[in-house]
């Protein structure tokens, strides 16, 4: 199924909650619409110099949740993403395609807000909602 996980992840519009921890435990969650899966382990994204990248340093963890609204809470369709950061750049030829790229999308307003170009290895999936399901029963 990693193509139609590749599709659902991709698909615009949508948002999604990336939740972070500092090295303390104190938890952020921030929406963001950029996150892009490259191939079936990785995601890129870019941050500004804010309180998510602050964290990612000090933590590389993250989940990327996905929600869909249904009719009742049980309809509801998404996915939860646990990533790790692998690397991000603050300069060179990552961020400079990052923000082309995100200038493309969202104006030259927004991709001049990106400070990081940010590289996750997917290391789980889970449902949005977990009785027990496969994640592919989710989307």
């Amino acid at each position: 199924m990693p193509g139609k996980l590749m599709e659902y992840f991709n698909k615009q519009p949508r948002i999604g909650i990336l939740s972070t921890s500092s090295k303390e435990g104190k938890v952020d969650s921030a929406i963001f619409g950029s996150p892009r899966m490259v191939d079936e382990k990785t995601v890129v994204m870019g941050l500004g110099n804010n309180r998510t990248l602050a964290y990612l340093r000090e933590n590389p963890n993250a989940v990327y949740m996905i929600m869909e609204p249904g009719k009742t809470i049980m309809d509801w369709k998404g996915i939860r993403v646990y990533l790790k950061m692998k690397t991000y750049a603050t300069s060179g030829q990552a961020l400079d395609t990052m923000r082309s790229q995100i200038a493309k999308i969202s104006g030259e307003q927004a991709a001049k807000m990106i400070h990081a170009a940010v590289t996750f290895e997917i290391s789980e999936l889970r449902p949005l909602i977990d009785m027990g399901q496969g994640w592919e029963k989710s989307i």
